[in-house]
């Protein structure tokens, strides 16, 4: 009783106004939701009914072809070996990187963190080129290594200003203080303080890394001659290539071919997509909330 005579009642313009919220959210929910449930149902539907438009929401003639195709290649195994190996070592170097430049850039301590700072970010707004940057990987030696997929790219500026946000906002001077009159060292204090209270800003940073590791190919494509190196996203670019060539064939040969590069395409997505998918709502929490802590505040 005193729960319900303690209750706000809505006017009926909170009632319209939250009624046009609902309205608003299920528009944008059906416009993020349909192009997945869409190319869900294309790439396990029949290459005819693709190349036809029949398939416009729910599988037309149910089949597994396109997954067939991919599968059978050996290099897909290959290239997800890849991926999953340049997406795990990329993104602990990544991170590691890039909390070690951070956190000493949001110390007042630091001497010079002002203007290191400022040739950090100036490497955001100018970039060198690709061909300077080619020429760099190529007289370290990196050439057709793994490595030309780790280094090159290892920090980025935007991560390393979040980091360095969240550690001003998050790590107050007092508690360094007092490990020093502790005689605590800074990489103990690194790593026994600083590193547990930054548990959300690190969950954002192994998201962006990965998925943009995941994600990668042009890399690949510029400083890889070896297949037995290339990450999925440019074994599956060469797969599309090659199932989309038509030269020296009959009418009725390339009707099918390029049905089949349509159906492939739709597989492609849902293969290279799905780790990410899968991995995304767990650490969605996490990555929110850092976000949040690690914003510019005003």
């Amino acid at each position: 009783m005193l729960g319900q005579k303690n209750k706000i009642k809505e006017s009926f313009t909170d009632r319209l106004f939250l009624a046009g919220v609902y309205i608003f959210l299920t528009i944008v929910l059906v416009i993020v939701l349909y192009p997945l449930i869409y190319i869900i149902s294309a790439s396990i539907s029949s290459p005819g009914a693709v190349s036809s438009g029949k398939v416009w929401l729910w599988p037309v003639d149910i089949s597994f072809k396109g997954y067939e195709i991919i599968f059978s290649n050996s290099q897909i195994v290959t290239g997800y070996v890849n991926s999953l190996l340049y997406t795990t070592l990329g993104t602990l170097i990544s991170v590691t990187l890039t909390v070690l430049i951070a956190y000493p850039l949001s110390r007042k301590s630091f001497f010079g963190r002002n203007a290191l700072m400022f040739f950090i970010v100036f490497t955001m707004l100018f970039y060198g080129g690709l061909i300077p940057t080619y020429l760099v990987v190529k007289s370290l030696g990196m050439i057709d290594t793994r490595w030309a997929l780790l280094i090159p790219n290892a920090i980025a500026v935007w991560q390393v200003i979040i980091a360095r946000t969240f550690f001003q906002t998050s790590i107050p001077d007092e508690l360094v203080e007092a490990s020093e009159m502790d005689g605590c060292s800074d990489l103990r204090f690194l790593w026994s303080v600083v590193l547990p209270l930054a548990k959300p800003i690190i969950a954002v940073l192994v998201l962006m890394y990965a998925v943009g590791q995941w994600n990668a190919y042009f890399d690949a494509l510029i400083y890889l001659k070896n297949q037995d190196l290339h990450p999925l996203q440019l074994v599956l670019r060469n797969i599309i290539i090659l199932n989309t060539n038509t030269a020296g064939m009959e009418a009725s040969e390339m009707l099918e071919r390029q049905q089949l590069a349509d159906l492939m395409k739709y597989a492609l997505i849902v293969v290279a997509s799905l780790p990410v998918m899968l991995i995304y709502p767990f650490v969605q929490r996490h990555f929110v909330k850092g976000m949040m802590i690690g914003s510019v505040k005003g």
